[in-house]
């Protein structure tokens, strides 16, 4: 039998935390706590690892914002250099973690450039909502050819962040993970595209990264998707006497609490959201945990987990069901 196989979705806080201002020292430094944890399970399981690329997105729009010498690059093209930059990080960060371990020949991993397809009809396409790239002032804002929204930090260019509804390179990501591989993929939530006639092509759009990784958790079948951020779990009743942190619950009572508005849009929304969906497709378990808790959280003792439907067969009027 096959190692089972887990896919976990490092938030944009594994590189660069509140406070840093980016580094590479401070990026390399960072991914030792969540490197180091997956070099060891990989010794048991099969891996997949996606990443967010908020804060190294936002900083080439800044550095190209501020140069007039050469010329803009789009937004899909951003997103392309964010997985190339981020998964050679990973790449070198997890090599150095398995050495540390004595693993030096026999694991095998691979950054791949991801493609996620959207509708061109989504309506997000419509009332584009997710800041990205640096404030501008009123007078500054005039002048520019995007959608602006105001902030109370100055304006700042807003665009789509329409539904993932597949991993185009699901079927080589597949293949990689039978031959052994890490797979490193859909940084940034994916570039997104949508499909015409027989092609793809790029839009200015950004991915929710919690999204498409359950989009291909699902595609793959994962045994496990955890979800790992700044937070040890899932908490309801947030600031509140009586806030409290979820351990092991039924997919039922967390779409009641989704669906109540403990979860805010702009934090644990999408993530509890992404849980929600991969749980839906696959039965299987589904984690949201702090970076420091991944192997825990793996063994059961961290995060909150939606735990996996049993998949025994019951014996009903003479025939098997599956539950």
């Amino acid at each position: 039998m096959p190692k089972p196989l887990i896919l976990i979705a490092l938030g944009g806080n594994a590189l660069i935390q509140k406070g840093q201002k980016g580094t590479a020292e401070e990026q390399f430094a960072n991914l030792k706590v969540p490197m180091r944890q997956i070099a060891r399970l990989s010794r048991d399981y099969r891996i997949v690892i996606t990443h967010g690329n908020g804060p190294q997105a936002g900083n080439l729009l800044l550095q190209q914002e501020s140069c007039r010498e050469v010329p803009n690059m789009p937004l899909e093209i951003i997103v392309a250099m964010t997985q190339g930059q981020i998964g050679y990080m990973i790449e070198s960060s997890l090599d150095r973690a398995l050495m540390e371990i004595g693993v030096t020949t026999e694991q095998l991993f691979v950054s791949l450039i991801s493609y996620v397809v959207v509708d061109e009809k989504d309506p997000a396409f419509r009332n584009p909502t997710k800041p990205i790239g640096p404030f501008y002032t009123e007078e500054q804002a005039r002048g520019l050819p995007y959608v602006m929204a105001r902030t109370d930090k100055g304006f700042r260019r807003v665009v789509a962040s329409p539904k993932p509804l597949a991993i185009v390179e699901h079927r080589e990501i597949k293949k990689l993970i039978e031959m052994g591989f890490i797979v490193i993929c859909c940084g940034g939530g994916g570039i997104p595209v949508i499909r015409k006639e027989r092609k793809f092509r790029g839009v200015d759009a950004v991915i929710d990264k919690d999204l498409a990784s359950a989009v291909l958790a699902g595609e793959i079948k994962a045994d496990v998707f955890i979800i790992a951020s700044d937070v040890p779990g899932v908490s309801v009743d947030w600031g509140k006497p009586a806030q409290r942190q979820l351990r092991k619950v039924q997919r039922a009572e967390l779409e009641r609490y989704l669906a109540e508005g403990h979860f805010p849009a702009g934090s644990m929304g999408p993530k509890v959201q992404a849980i929600l969906q991969f749980h839906r497709a696959t039965g299987n378990r589904g984690i949201i945990c702090h970076l420091a808790d991944i192997e825990r959280a793996v063994a059961g003792a961290a995060g909150t987990e939606v735990e996996a439907i049993s998949k025994m067969h019951l014996t009903v009027d003479g025939g098997a069901a599956r539950l």
